[in-house]
């Protein structure tokens, strides 16, 4: 039995990395995936924890000889997910959590198909630009052009399975974590997971 692959995306601003830590904290079926990136380490940010970071010429030749199951530039920095890691952590029967954005996505289900998508989104369009405005870490024209890209990131909303609105944070956790839980109930995975359990209870078998 393979387990599950969930690609959550959302637009800059949305909130999706708090949720996404707060989601692995209540749920330890699923693992995260760590990507590859170019880009430099934020404040607290740990190599191998929060992304695997790599220089140019690294990444470069990793995408050069197929490493990566997605990939892409964003802002100036490339992002890349192990392809091998992905189907090695699936065969085990772990879940994986892909924190990529909607271009990610197409990459990945173009291999995973029955990969399950959870897009976030913001209340609206004032609370989204207010908590770009609020990291207080870009300047103006930064997040004028991060807010652009987020409308256009959240046009993409209906190429996802389900989509969490983040106003209030513990119900839109409650949101994901009910969407996990539910993809886990699945019949098929059920009956793979308590294969002995539906034998036993099968009369056909007796």
């Amino acid at each position: 039995m393979t387990g599950n692959l969930f690609i959550i995306a959302a637009p800059s601003g949305a909130g999706k990395t708090s949720l996404v830590r707060a989601l692995l904290a209540h749920d330890t079926q699923v693992r995260l995936s760590v990507s590859y990136t170019t880009r430099a380490p934020r404040p607290g940010e740990q190599d191998g924890l929060d992304y695997h970071f790599v220089s140019l010429g690294e990444f470069t030749s990793m995408l050069n000889v197929g490493a990566f199951l997605e990939s892409a530039e964003v802002y100036g920095n490339y992002y890349g997910t192990s392809e091998q890691w992905i189907r090695q952590t699936l065969a085990t029967g772990a879940d994986i959590l892909l924190e990529i954005d909607w271009q990610g996505a197409l990459q990945v289900r173009r291999l995973f198909a029955d990969a399950i998508g959870l897009f976030i989104v913001p209340p609206s369009l004032e609370a989204l630009r207010a908590r770009l405005i609020g990291r207080g870490q870009d300047s103006a024209e930064v997040v004028e052009r991060r807010f652009a890209a987020a409308r256009e990131d959240i046009s993409h909303v209906g190429e996802f399975d389900y989509v969490i609105i983040n106003d209030d944070f513990d119900t839109a956790l409650a949101d994901m974590l009910a969407v996990l839980r539910a993809c886990r109930l699945r019949a098929l995975q059920q009956q793979a997971r308590y294969a002995d359990l539906f034998t036993s209870l099968n009369p056909r078998k007796k």
